[in-house]
């Protein structure tokens, strides 16, 4: 992240939520700031993600993406994938 974007408050907070093998696998919610900031956002995370479980290959080149385009958008983000992340 950035300088500029450490000095500047987070515009928006979403929360990531894989729900399972079962199409749909991904929702996105957001939980405060501006409802078209974050509709855009979870536009485009859903486009990463639709079609994707947690375990391919392609969802971490993805993730990392979600994370720099939530950077540039001074959105903070929480991902809840079902299981702990340190154990993965």
């Amino acid at each position: 992240m950035t300088d500029l974007a450490e000095t500047q408050a987070p515009r928006a907070h979403a929360r990531i939520v894989y729900h399972g093998p079962v199409a749909p696998h991904w929702e996105v919610y957001g939980d405060w700031g501006d409802r078209q900031v974050l509709d855009e956002f979870r536009a485009r995370v859903l486009a990463r993600l639709v079609l994707l479980p947690r375990d391919d290959p392609q969802f971490r080149r993805n993730r990392e993406r979600i994370v720099r385009d939530a950077e540039r958008e001074l959105i903070t983000i929480e991902w809840d994938l079902g299981y702990a992340e340190d154990t993965v």
